[in-house]
């Protein structure tokens, strides 16, 4: 693939925690089809007043720096590109423990719906050129751009001998 215009909304700061190599899961109530995609940054749970509650205490900082995107007018910036590499799935009871991820377990939990939680196990990648994104409509999850982005000359955030033990470990 050297473009892509489809993205994946998500909150900034976990986007930005991926981006960091924080975290390389997201946990889901659903699986998907869409196995490569931007990483379009959103900033809905920043305009709650007691949003840094849903974080770690040890991600709080982390969490408030980068709770919104970089913008220019109503542009975001998109930095990130991700590929889908596995989906896990687990009974609700059997979330992760916290290490690979940003949240509190709790804000895990009431955020799952199912029985079932799907764990995504992501390969992020740092553009070469981030590219300036006109406001998106529609779809809550996803959104397409008007225009394609490249990927060339993308890199890994992790390197591969790290990225192959954070897989070992969710099999």
């Amino acid at each position: 693939m050297e473009s892509t215009n489809k993205c994946l909304k998500e909150w900034n700061a976990t986007i930005e925690s991926l981006g960091d190599g924080k975290q390389t899961i997201l946990i889901r109530n659903y699986r998907t089809n869409v196995t490569e995609f931007l990483l379009y940054p959103t900033v809905s749970y920043a305009l709650k007043d007691d949003y840094l509650d849903s974080f770690q205490i040890k991600n709080q900082i982390f969490a408030k720096k980068n709770a919104l995107p970089e913008k220019k007018g109503d542009k975001v910036l998109i930095k990130y590109f991700a590929s889908l590499e596995r989906i896990v799935e687990k009974p609700v009871t059997r979330i992760p423990s916290d290490k690979h991820y940003i949240w509190t377990r709790d804000h895990v939990k009431n955020y799952m719906t199912g029985k079932n939680v799907y764990i995504w196990i992501l390969r992020v990648y740092k553009l070469k050129e981030p590219y300036w994104a006109e406001p998106t409509t529609g779809a809550i999850r996803y959104a397409n751009l008007k225009e394609e982005v490249s990927l060339d000359g993308i890199k890994p955030v992790l390197n591969d001998s790290i990225f192959a033990k954070i897989i070992e470990h969710f099999y």
